[in-house]
């Protein structure tokens, strides 16, 4: 029962691009004693439908700047090939640390960083 109340929480989380993702490797590497990287692939088995459900919303309702993705996708594509062979290189408790010392660098960095979308809605 804890693993579908887990599984609903970051399914809302990721289709609001909110960082549900985090969660669930969190949760799976700290609850479930689940090894970083399978974590990572769950997380990414995990996400793609609900990706996919969300981002047929978000066409629907014109939240999607196209050109902009058009600009960033090779980059994403090619940033995940590198990304997954990268962490099939490095051992799993070093990725474990990599990951949290990136969670507590982008926690401060919203932290103590001012919110440019606050500030843009002022002007």
């Amino acid at each position: 029962m804890t693993e579908a109340i887990i599984g609903f929480l970051t399914g809302i989380l990721a289709s609001m691009g909110l960082g549900g993702g985090f969660i669930l490797v969190v949760w799976l590497t700290l609850f479930e004693n689940v090894g970083q990287k399978s974590a990572q692939g769950i997380n990414v088995l995990f996400f793609l439908p609900i990706a996919f459900i969300a981002l047929i919303l978000h066409l629907k309702n014109h939240l999607v700047n196209k050109t902009l993705v058009k600009k960033m996708l090779f980059g994403g594509i090619l940033g995940a090939i590198i990304g997954t062979v990268g962490s099939n290189l490095i051992a799993n408790d070093l990725l474990r640390k990599l990951f949290a010392l990136f969670l507590i660098a982008f926690g401060l960095r919203e932290l103590f960083s001012a919110n440019p979308a606050k500030d843009a809605k002022k002007a």
